[in-house]
């Protein structure tokens, strides 16, 4: 089968699943939990996160203990079609500006992260994740070339995604049970 319909199939699977699936708040505090766990560790000083969309797990936690401790919070901005999102710097005071497709990003400075949270409607035990089907983090992480972290629920997770050439593999994802580190690539 071609990956690109085994992808739609797979897309609208989970967004369907998604939208039936009831919000568990315990599982949004663990997600939590573990994604800043596990970015204390690192030394990356400016992170590219992600201010949530509906359905999506919201990190907004994340963001203000991240800037807590220091590190600088880049949020995206959803650029035109075929081009890698930009990164805009985020504080708690910023004003957030309405941007492409319902989201919204800081009106703060351009910043080039050193490690990039990725967005994801399903992943598979290999580190492949499917996206929404625009193809911005797969550019993005292309143009930066720089470590990245999907975050998830648990309940996210399938047997195998469907990747084609321009799919971007993860380094690790977060999910609210479990931390999967992938080999170097």
């Amino acid at each position: 089968m071609n990956p690109d319909h085994e992808k739609r199939l797979l897309r609208e699977r989970m967004r369907a699943k998604r939208a039936t699936h009831p919000q568990d708040e315990a599982g949004q505090v663990a997600l939590c939990d573990n994604l800043f766990r596990l970015l204390h560790t690192l030394p990356y000083q400016s992170i590219g996160c992600v201010w949530p969309l509906a359905g999506e797990a919201d990190l907004r936690p994340v963001c203000h203990a991240l800037h807590q401790i220091g590190r600088r919070v880049l949020l995206p901005e959803t650029t035109p079609r075929a081009r890698p999102l930009v990164f805009r710097e985020w504080t708690p005071d910023v004003r957030m500006v309405s941007g492409l497709f319902g989201t919204s990003h800081p009106e703060g400075a351009v910043v080039v992260p050193d490690i990039l949270l990725v967005p994801l409607l399903a992943f598979d035990r290999r580190g492949a994740r499917l996206g929404y089907g625009g193809g911005y983090y797969d550019r993005t992480l292309s143009d930066l070339k720089c470590p990245s972290i999907g975050f998830a629920f648990a309940w996210q997770e399938v047997d195998v995604v469907p990747t084609g050439p321009y799919d971007w593999p993860l380094d690790r994802i977060v999910t609210d049970r479990d931390i999967l580190t992938f080999p170097a690539r």
